[in-house]
C-alpha cells in the first residue's frame, strides 16, 4: 500500500518538527517536504506532488487563507488540513479557509504539560483526519467506498413517521465538511421555520460561536450558540457550544436546552448522539433528524433512538459528502428515510415541514 505523501507548511520550526515527527512515526505517511510560508508551499506543491497538505493559518508573506486560494486554482481536489490556534482570530481564519476550499482543520496543542503530550494530542487529532481525506491510500477502494456492499440493508426502510406528519423539531448533526454544508443548507431554507432547530457541529469553543454568527448572517432564521436554559423558539437554530453536550428538556408546556460536561461520546463533546437521544425522548414521532457529512459514527445511536421512537432521519449521500462516515453509518443501518445530495436536503425538509421553497 502506498504511503500518504504530506507537505507540512508552518512558519514555526518547532511545529514543523512536531508534525513531521508524528507523521514519520506512522507507517501510512511520508513527509515529502516542508515550507515556512505560503509562497514556498505553492511552489513545492508542484515540485513534490503531495497527497495532502497540513497548512498553518497564520504565516508571514502569504497566510493560510491566501495559500488555500492559490493552491485551489491549480489543485482543486488536493486535501488541505488547516492548522489553527484556538483563538477568535484563528477560528475566523479557519472558517474562511474552509469556505475557500480547505477540507478540514486541526487546532494546535495548547495547555499541554510537555512535548510528549503535545505529540500525542497531534497524533490523536491529525492522523485520522488525514487518513479520512485519503481513503484510497489506507484501505482498499471496495472497502472504503461502499458501506452497503455487505450490509444487506436498504438505505431507507425503518422510518415510522408518515410523510404527511409534520415534525415539531428538526435536529442536525455533522462534523468534517459541516461548516460549508450548513452554510448551504440554511440558505436552502429561505423561509421562517415554524419549528425550532437544534444542531451539533463537532468544533471546539470559540469556533462554534463564530460559526453561529456566520450562519446567522446567511439564514432568515435566527442562529445562536446555545446557552444553558435557553427556551426553544420556532424559527431559531441552536448550535451546541464547543466542549459542551447539549440536550433538550421539557417542563410543562415549555422546552429548553441544557448544557453539560458529561464524558465525551464517540470521543466527541458535543456529541450528536447525546442531542438526538434527548430530542427523541421528548418529541418522539414528531422528531426529524438530519445527518450531514462527517468523520466517524457519531449520530448512529442517536438516529437509532429517533427511529425507534417513531421519528425519521435524513442522511446526506456519499457523493456530496466531504467524508461519508456519519451519514454512511446511518444509511448502512437502514435508518435513513431518504439519502439525498446536499443540494436537495433543504427542499425535502421544507416539504416535510409543510413549507415549500420560494424558488
Amino acid at each position: 500500500m502506498p504511503k500518504i505523501r504530506v507537505l507540512v507548511v508552518d512558519d514555526a520550526v518547532v511545529i514543523r518538527r512536531m508534525v513531521s515527527e508524528v507523521l514519520d512515526a506512522d507507517p501510512n505517511f511520508e513527509v515529502v517536504g516542508v515550507a515556512s510560508n505560503g509562497k514556498i508551499a505553492v511552489q513545492k506543491v508542484t515540485q513534490v506532488n503531495p497527497d495532502a497538505i497540513t497548512l498553518d493559518v497564520e504565516m508571514p508573506e502569504m497566510n493560510g487563507l491566501e495559500t488555500v486560494k492559490a493552491i485551489r486554482k491549480t489543485h482543486p481536489k488536493l486535501p488541505i488540513i488547516m492548522f489553527s490556534t484556538l483563538t477568535e482570530k484563528g477560528g475566523w481564519a479557519t472558517l474562511e479557509a474552509l469556505s475557500e476550499g480547505a477540507n478540514d482543520y486541526v487546532t494546535k496543542p495548547a495547555n499541554v504539560g510537555n512535548v510528549t503530550e503535545g505529540l500525542e494530542r497531534l497524533k490523536k487529532d491529525m492522523i485520522p483526519k488525514l487518513k479520512a481525506q485519503c481513503p484510497h491510500l489506507v484501505q482498499s477502494p471496495s472497502a472504503s467506498r461502499s458501506l452497503f456492499a455487505n450490509s444487506g440493508k436498504s438505505s431507507a426502510g425503518r422510518s415510522r413517521l408518515p410523510l404527511t406528519t409534520r415534525p415539531d423539531i428538526l435536529c442536525i448533526g455533522t462534523s468534517t465538511g459541516g461548516p460549508n454544508a450548513l452554510a448551504d443548507l440554511v440558505q436552502d431554507l429561505p423561509v421562517k421555520l415554524k419549528i425550532p432547530v437544534v444542531l451539533v457541529q463537532h468544533m471546539p469553543p470559540t469556533f462554534t460561536l463564530l460559526l453561529a454568527e456566520r450562519l446567522n448572517k446567511l439564514s432568515p432564521n435566527k442562529c445562536v450558540e446555545a446557552r444553558h436554559g435557553m427556551p426553544l423558539e420556532n424559527g431559531c437554530i441552536y448550535l451546541a457550544p464547543g466542549d459542551k453536550h447539549m440536550v433538550v428538556v421539557r417542563e410543562g408546556v415549555s422546552t429548553r436546552v441544557e448544557l453539560n460536561e458529561d464524558p465525551p461520546e464517540n470521543s466527541c463533546r458535543p456529541a450528536v448522539d447525546v442531542l438526538f437521544r434527548s430530542v427523541s425522548e421528548i418529541y418522539g414521532p414528531k422528531t426529524l433528524g438530519v445527518i450531514l457529512t462527517g468523520m466517524g459514527k457519531d449520530g448512529l445511536n442517536g438516529s437509532e433512538a429517533i427511529v425507534e421512537n417513531g421519528g425519521s432521519v435524513v442522511a446526506q449521500d456519499e457523493e456530496s459528502s466531504v467524508v461519508w462516515g456519519m451519514p454512511g453509518y446511518v444509511a448502512e443501518a437502514g435508518l435513513a428515510e431518504k439519502l439525498l445530495p446536499l443540494n436537495e436536503v433543504g427542499d425535502y425538509l421544507l416539504k416535510r415541514m409543510g413549507l415549500y421553497s420560494a424558488v
